[in-house]
């Protein structure tokens, strides 16, 4: 493995029963890196992440992840990896205090005690050290879990869906966090839905049922696949009827709502605006050439992938 890469896989393959969750994943994910999990729920994103972590073995493939084997060194890689869940597994009954205290003790931290005031410094919880976890907002629950993860100064952080049910400011400050600790040298795999978190990560890797569909930087997945991008504005129910008009069309893949707005996305640009010409002139709609968005090209890699849980 090269010293620059924390994770070096190969064709990673998992199968439940007889669903074949992960498909020959291969990934590289360099030290310092934030790397964005993309997918719809039940595609495997999850199941891969913890593949890479040491939280679970795949079936088949080869790999390394923190210089240890991906197969047969499961336990010495989870001894240097930070897991955030997506619900909060804390204990709310307990404080803040009391909680990392506990995580620590679990660990089996030496000078905890210290480890816990440095955590609770570096998050900015000394203030609400002693409130109780179940009286925290979502913001602060997040904050304190991520403290919990960093107890035991991981190398690999894992944040599985980790913004559900926080307000704006809250995950303002989540990501400047997330980026101070890859500036010191930590990997963030993050599994988000949202195309907004994606576009503050360093990398992507796009998964549908099973399949690594694409992989870069948020620039490289734009310009994977050339897909030309109208929108259209108007009147609410002008336009359902205008997104029903227009699939199927010859010339456009798809037809996409955006709040008051519509994006109508083809390959062939040419094909796409004879597609529109019929509705171009309508004084109810106003029609602007857009550029291609991250939500546009993931709309337009999962045509031509089946649900395998179907």
């Amino acid at each position: 493995m090269s010293a620059e890469l924390l994770i070096d896989v190969d064709r990673l393959n998992k199968s439940f029963g007889h669903k074949h969750v992960v498909k020959d994943f291969s990934l590289q994910v360099r030290r310092g890196e934030i790397y964005g999990f993309l997918g719809p729920n039940g595609s495997g994103k999850t199941t891969s992440i913890r593949m890479l972590c040491g939280l679970l073995k795949p079936d088949s493939g080869h790999g390394s992840c923190l210089g240890y084997d991906v197969i047969g060194e499961t336990a010495a890689i989870k001894r240097e990896v930070g897991y955030m869940t997506q619900r909060f597994s804390l204990w709310e009954d307990l404080s803040i205090r009391e909680n990392l205290d506990f995580v620590a003790r679990m660990y089996g931290m030496k000078g905890r005690r210290h480890a816990v005031s440095q955590a609770i410094e570096e998050l900015g919880l000394g203030s609400r050290r002693d409130q109780l976890a179940g009286e925290l907002s979502g913001g602060w629950k997040q904050r304190l879990a991520l403290a919990a993860c960093m107890l035991h100064r991981p190398k690999l952080l894992l944040l599985d869906e980790p913004t559900a049910g926080v307000d704006p400011q809250a995950l303002r400050d989540f990501w400047e966090e997330i980026h101070a600790l890859a500036a010191s040298g930590i990997s963030v795999l993050v599994s988000t839905h949202y195309m907004d978190e994606a576009e503050r990560c360093h990398r992507l890797a796009y998964i549908a049922y099973g399949k690594l569909l694409a992989t870069g930087t948020p620039e490289e997945v734009l310009h994977l696949v050339r897909l030309n991008t109208w929108a259209v504005s108007g009147p609410s129910a002008r336009l359902s009827a205008l997104a029903a008009d227009l699939k199927g069309r010859t010339g456009v893949s798809h037809v996409t709502a955006f709040g008051h707005t519509l994006h109508v996305t083809g390959e062939d640009e040419a094909a796409l605006e004879r597609a529109i010409a019929p509705f171009a002139n309508e004084e109810e709609l106003v029609w602007s050439k857009e550029q291609a968005g991250l939500e546009d090209v993931f709309i337009h890699l999962m045509k031509n992938v089946s649900d395998n849980f179907q």
